[in-house]
């Protein structure tokens, strides 16, 4: 088994490191995709292997391998333990202590193993979505995405850690391109959310949920709409976020901003810095009292969930930002201990067994409001702009200064929403746009929306991430079209 292989690798690294750790990983992956009426993309693939991770006098060392054999497994270690012996000597900091070893079994919520569904009905399901989509001759392009992703994990330290991991991992998504034939205009629009689909820890039984065939005309006529949709004015005014674009809003000029990784100029070379300097740690003001953020790796079906890190710290929710204050941040056992937390925040996440742990995301989430519905918020914006699913983005090396554009804007007027805009961009600086926050929808329009595409470090890693939101208002934002 193994774990069984881990716990004696361990065995014999103690003595030859302070402290050691490793990790065995099997990932299976499946990628669907139908474009227009084809299949465009069926792929399945696997990757198995352990990662070894020492520290000797100060320095770290990695190895990894696909060799899942006592051989293997000792060859990675001795790999580690010279990479770690020929660092430059300094003096080993300490790393934030553990409550308890980690132990036991932990997996996802899965009612329906999405691997265990046959590729022809899942390929049926692809195909009537696509056709829906395509009602119409100005669209283009047509894509409906499947993905489905089964993760074990054993996990070994010299602190005693002994545990394993199931994570499954499944969602879909529908896109559609309209162009107009006479001006060369194209407009999109998606579903659930413009990056590839919505994705969450689940089975089978999360794709039936999304019910992405009922979307499709809606999808398709709206992006038709949009190809005569005047442009968006240029303005500051009331802007009315959809969660799907909010959880994007947060995971830029939030999580990445509190990885404490970043905030002690770790990322500096690759990913940038952070406005929030370790200066600021003791309670900077990030936004408006109706501002609170969490971290929370307990969440049932978020892609930042599991029962440990990958450093054998349990699942936890830690507060970052209350009532506007910043009141913490992401970490990882090292930089835990670098600003003297008592405890890490268990956010050491690592891609594969080829990958060494850093700091990352859990799932970020805005803690629900007290604003209603989407609707109820709408009724009670007397002018402005409501903006939906993200199209792109952009922002500096601080998390700072961004702008946002999103597929659709309407506008508000007395409570109402009325015509429909095209290429939205709304613009901000982090403190500032936070601060304009005034109200955030109830619990009942909250929801988790998945990212699958989170890159950072040196080599790169790409990591999933839910985060929760609500509908939310915000005051005074400058607004205008896309170029």
């Amino acid at each position: 088994m193994p774990l069984d292989l881990l716990t004696e690798l361990m065995a014999r690294a103690t003595g030859r490191a302070t402290y050691a750790e490793a990790r065995w990983v099997d990932t299976v992956t499946e990628d669907l995709r139908v474009r227009n009426g084809r299949v465009d993309e069926l792929d399945r693939a696997r990757a198995t292997g352990l990662g070894v991770r020492v520290r000797v006098g100060g320095g770290w060392g990695f190895a990894a391998t696909r060799d899942v054999t006592p051989a293997g497994a000792e060859a990675a270690l001795t790999r580690a333990l010279a990479i770690a012996e020929a660092q430059p000597v300094g003096a080993e900091r300490p790393l934030a202590p553990l409550d308890t070893p980690a132990r036991g079994h932990w997996a996802s919520p899965c009612e329906q193993d999405p691997f265990a569904i046959g590729l022809d009905d899942k390929l049926g399901l692809l195909l009537a979505a696509d056709a829906a989509l395509r009602d119409d001759p100005r669209i283009s392009v047509a894509l409906s995405t499947l993905r489905a992703r089964r993760i074990d994990k054993a996990f070994a330290s010299t602190d005693g850690a002994a545990c394993t991991q199931r994570i499954v991992q499944c969602g879909g998504g529908i896109q559609a391109l309209a162009v107009d034939p006479t001006t060369g205009e194209a407009q999109g629009r998606s579903y659930p959310t413009s990056h590839g689909g919505l994705v969450a820890q689940a089975g089978w039984e999360h794709v039936l949920g999304l019910d992405l065939v009922g979307h499709a005309a809606r999808v398709g006529s709206e992006a038709v709409e949009l190809l005569t949709a005047p442009p968006c004015p240029e303005t500051t005014t009331t802007l009315v976020l959809h969660p799907e674009q909010l959880a994007l809003q947060i995971h830029e000029s939030v999580g990445h901003a509190l990885e404490l990784d970043r905030i002690l100029l770790g990322e500096a070379s690759y990913a940038g810095e952070s406005w929030v300097t370790q200066e600021r740690l003791g309670g900077v003001r990030y936004g408006s009292e109706q501002l609170n953020i969490t971290a929370d790796a307990t969440l049932p079906g978020g892609l930042g969930s599991f029962g440990w890190d990958d450093e054998g710290v349990a699942a936890a929710r830690t507060p970052l930002i209350v009532a506007g204050a910043l009141r913490g941040t992401l970490s990882n056992r090292e930089s835990a201990a670098a600003v003297g937390l008592a405890r890490s925040g268990g956010c050491a996440r690592a891609e594969g067994f080829a990958r060494q742990p850093i700091v990352r995301m859990t799932n970020v989430s805005i803690e629900p409001g007290d604003a209603g519905s989407l609707e109820d918020l709408i009724a009670a914006t007397d002018r402005g702009l409501y903006l939906e699913s993200n199209r792109s983005w952009s922002i500096d090396d601080h998390r700072l200064q961004f702008q946002f554009a999103t597929e659709i804007a309407r506008e508000i007027r007395d409570g109402e929403l009325g015509r429909l805009y095209r290429n939205p961009v709304y613009a901000g600086v982090t403190p500032r746009f936070w601060g304009s926050l005034d109200a955030v929808g109830s619990a009942s329009s909250w929801a988790l929306w998945g990212l699958t595409n989170c890159g950072k470090g040196e080599p790169g890693q790409v990591m999933e991430v839910s985060h929760g939101a609500a509908p939310a208002r915000f005051r005074d934002v400058q607004i205008r079209a896309a170029a």
